[in-house]
């Protein structure tokens, strides 16, 4: 693991009081390029929650290669139009009548959210909104893999088939919804490191049932409707979904802060962009520091993978009887008695833009230079989930 990076960081934020968050501007823009090459000319939509701050996702937004964003939260998509992002496609269904019936009644946000149906409940559930505005809504698809009783991937949507994907769209349309996109997130793909033979082997697979199931899928919806666009992928199977031809666009955002998860791909690597500081408090024992905080455990099946990984220095660990804590974080190894009391230790959030629920600001770094400081979502007092 090369932290030659973090050195630049120490010397930018020397003036600092941890804890803090930065991203690394040099890395994060090599990141946002590298996600654009990997698409190979199919544009993508950026994953808000994955980024979270919206300084951040309008800088990505400027790279030729990404447009529109792909929002989790009504409200959320109601502030961003507000904000001047464009084409938020809400890609989580949503039961906040108040905020979808605001969509319904202005023509600019009706314009430009479009909202996720997987059900013919949801279709009842909109149907019954008011407003002069039609409602878009794309239709969510189960990507997962299923082997027998075996189901790898996500459990999101309940539709499957080619079938079930047009009698959804037909009820849609008979209730005065427009139809204008169909999803697939391939999480067994995108979001699952290549750590051993099996998962490879899974992958292949599972891409392999897809560019078959896909391409029905959107062929019996456009029957009934005239899609304007059909979204797949993540940042961890950008080159397998983009080739597949019925794919308009592809969906990422992790990889613009590469978070610890994304380590263990094979397909491609990333630049740590995005980190946080945490200050070396006490000394409990020889061997051993104590950080301030750091208990920022990522979503998922609880284990070892959702905690922060130590970045720099080199040779500190968790405890196992503490591991990352909520107001302490003790480490030892080698490293921890060259450190003395107020020293940062660097550390990487497991996932990407759930760090940002822990920080109000990010430091923006080009090299041994803070250049910008600017709010997350919580800077800006929005908690949208």
């Amino acid at each position: 693991m090369d932290t030659t990076r973090a050195a630049g960081w120490e010397r930018a934020t020397a003036g600092l009081s941890a804890p803090f968050a930065i991203v690394d501007l040099d890395a994060f823009d090599a990141n946002a390029r590298s996600l654009v090459r990997r698409a190979n000319g199919t544009p993508i939509r950026l994953a808000s929650k994955s980024v979270r701050c919206s300084d951040l996702m309008a800088r990505a937004l400027s790279e030729p290669g990404f447009a529109g964003v792909m929002g989790f939260s009504a409200r959320e998509a109601i502030w961003l139009v507000g904000e001047g992002f464009a084409d938020v496609f809400v890609a989580y269904p949503s039961v906040d009548l108040a905020a979808l019936t605001q969509v319904r009644s202005d023509e600019n946000l009706a314009r430009e959210i479009t909202v996720t149906i997987d059900s013919l409940e949801h279709v009842e559930m909109y149907a019954s909104l008011t407003g002069p505005f039609p409602l878009k809504v794309a239709i969510d698809v189960d990507s997962s893999l299923r082997l027998g009783r075996l189901h790898l991937g996500v459990r999101r949507s309940p539709v499957r088939t080619p079938e079930e994907a047009a009698a959804v769209a037909q009820a849609a349309v008979e209730a005065g919804l427009v139809v204008e996109g169909v999803m697939f997130y391939d999480a067994q793909i995108a979001g699952v490191p290549d750590d051993n033979p099996a998962v490879r082997l899974m992958k292949k697979r599972s891409n392999s049932q897809l560019l078959e199931r896909r391409s029905a899928v959107v062929a019996a919806v456009s029957d009934i409707a005239s899609l304007r666009f059909v979204n797949g992928g993540g940042t961890g199977s950008l080159e397998l979904t983009g080739a597949d031809e019925c794919i308009t666009e592809l969906a990422a955002g992790s990889g613009l802060y590469a978070p610890g998860l994304f380590d263990g791909y094979d397909s491609f690597s990333a630049e740590p962009a995005m980190a946080f500081a945490l200050p070396v408090v006490r000394r409990p024992a020889p061997g051993m520091v104590t950080l301030f905080s750091g208990g920022y455990i990522a979503s998922g099946p609880a284990g070892k993978s959702r905690v922060p990984r130590i970045y720099s220095p080199q040779g500190l660990s968790y405890i196992g009887t503490e591991g990352a804590g909520e107001v302490q974080t003790p480490v030892t190894g080698p490293a921890a008695d060259a450190l003395q009391l107020g020293d940062r230790v660097w550390m990487r959030h497991a996932k990407a833009g759930e760090a940002c629920e822990r920080f109000a600001e990010i430091h923006l770094i080009r090299g041994e230079e803070i250049i910008a400081t600017v709010p997350t979502y919580r800077g800006e007092g929005h908690c949208f989930g």
